[in-house]
């Protein structure tokens, strides 16, 4: 009987163990087929460009290489005269740098909005300190780094001021020609605009654009702002809370109404375009004006860029409509006659994911190759506008913009302001269209009183006469 039972006891074991081992088998197999596909679709999966430390420079670094510049050419770049207007009304400070010994001659805007901080460099270049208010001189407003992933932009920013300070050079430029035509220029240079987004770029995340918050800068701005298209992604394109919600875009606004410039440029990457108004729609302005800014994007073209580049309308060339774009601002409300935007560079072959290399050269003759042309053809539009500036200063209006709106006021004094203590005090932005309401009401009460009070003033002093008695 024992033996019976560990006859039996034997056989489960031998009958169990091919099952065991069929299923080990089975697991072996699933695991192998996992690992094959891990691998195909790592080799799948497109790399990742990083950011090419050997030719371009942080943020940081960037702007310290900057200041030394300005340092070193203290005859050549100026800080800026023009006050902002009504700076007491609004969370806009202006800080000029100073050192022990001489002043570094660039200027710090620091705006805040619901705890957000933003800083905004702004270098101006004059070749004579004398001649910073001269109303005859062609004014040029240039921004760079709008859009955090495009660093290509702020490392034409800086060759421009290298060439500008006159320690670098370009080849087939002729030095009188040019000196004579930056003796008639007074240009503001804007480095690097998104601070804020660049940091988070240059921390790891290549694709970002937007500012430090999620907010596109370049939606941000009022004409048409809001309005989104089908292809819609607040990833990429996020207006934020209102028309110039963003510290960036509140003190790039201040800046071109205090400067009040003649030509207007907004450097971008992602594609090689020459573009004009209008962004938000697919067609160019009408009459002589536009047709004259079309033919100065059309002769860069043909100079600078092997007419290769896109030219017209930003709506109609790109291929979709932008809203809320800043220079679409600029021509419409802020009334530049030449307002311009640029993209310099862009690789189509790229992946979708491979951010840094879709919007920036990586490999250094392309590197060189960009900086070195588009410096050239901002130099080349230099000439151009200063040929044109009996045309560009008649079609400049009068810079009533510099008068604060009744708007602008309530919501700069009402959402934010500094206490007396310094601290910055935020208030609910609950009854703000009501106050406004109230605040005009209030204007136009006062103006009736004060017109019914004056109407009778004559009538209490007029003689009387006695009636006539026959």
């Amino acid at each position: 009987m024992i033996q019976m039972a560990c006859f039996r006891h034997l056989r489960r074991r031998f009958t169990i163990s091919p099952c065991l081992i069929l299923l080990f088998g089975c697991f072996w197999i699933v695991d192998c087929s996992r690992s094959v596909n891990h691998v195909s679709h790592q080799q799948r999966r497109p790399s990742i460009t990083p950011i090419n430390r050997d030719l371009y420079h942080t943020s940081d670094t960037l702007m310290k290489e900057v200041i030394k510049l300005v340092k070193r050419h203290q005859d050549r770049f100026h800080v800026g005269s023009v006050p902002f207007p009504f700076s007491h009304f609004f969370p806009i400070y202006r800080i000029c740098l100073f050192d022990s010994l001489t002043f570094q001659q660039i200027e710090t805007f620091t705006s805040s909005n619901k705890g957000y901080k933003a800083d905004l460099n702004v270098v101006t270049y004059c070749q004579n300190i004398t001649d910073i208010k001269d109303s005859s001189k062609l004014r040029i407003l240039l921004s760079f780094g709008q859009h955090a992933r495009e660093l290509i932009t702020s490392e034409v920013a800086l060759k421009m001021l290298y060439i500008l300070s006159e320690e670098q050079t370009l080849p087939k430029r002729n030095p009188v020609l040019l000196n004579r035509t930056l003796q008639n220029l007074i240009i503001k240079v804007v480095p690097i605009e998104n601070l804020n987004g660049r940091a988070k770029v240059e921390a790891g995340e290549i694709c970002e654009r937007r500012n430090g918050r999620g907010v596109d800068l370049n939606r941000n701005w009022s004409v048409d702002w809001g309005k989104k298209e089908k292809d819609y992604d607040p990833k990429e394109e996020n207006p934020g809370s209102g028309p110039f919600s963003e510290p960036e875009s509140q003190m790039m606004r201040k800046l071109s109404r205090s400067f009040n410039p003649h030509i207007w440029v907004n450097v971008h990457s992602g594609m090689e375009a020459l573009f004009m108004p209008y962004d938000h729609k697919n067609t160019t302005p009408p009459g002589e004006q536009s047709e004259k800014m079309k033919l100065m994007l059309e002769t860069l073209n043909h100079l600078h860029c092997d007419d290769r580049c896109a030219v017209g309308s930003g709506g109609k060339s790109v291929g979709y409509l932008a809203h809320g774009t800043t220079t679409d601002y600029m021509f419409e409300v802020a009334k530049i006659p030449v307002s311009f935007t640029f993209e310099i560079y862009g690789d189509e072959k790229a992946a979708w994911q491979d951010c840094f290399k879709m919007f920036n050269p990586v490999d250094r003759p392309t590197f060189d190759r960009v900086v070195n042309e588009w410096s050239a053809a901002l130099l080349s539009m230099f000439e151009m506008g200063l040929h044109e500036m009996k045309f560009v200063k008649e079609m400049a209006p009068v810079n009533v913009d510099n008068l604060i709106s009744i708007d602008d006021y309530l919501k700069g004094y009402l959402i934010e302001r500094k206490n007396r203590y310094g601290e910055k005090t935020e208030l609910l932005e609950i009854g703000l269209q009501e106050m406004r309401t109230y605040f005009r009401l209030f204007l136009l009460s006062s103006i009736l009183l004060m017109f019914m009070f004056c109407s009778r003033i004559p009538k209490s002093t007029r003689t009387v006469l006695p009636p006539v008695t026959p």
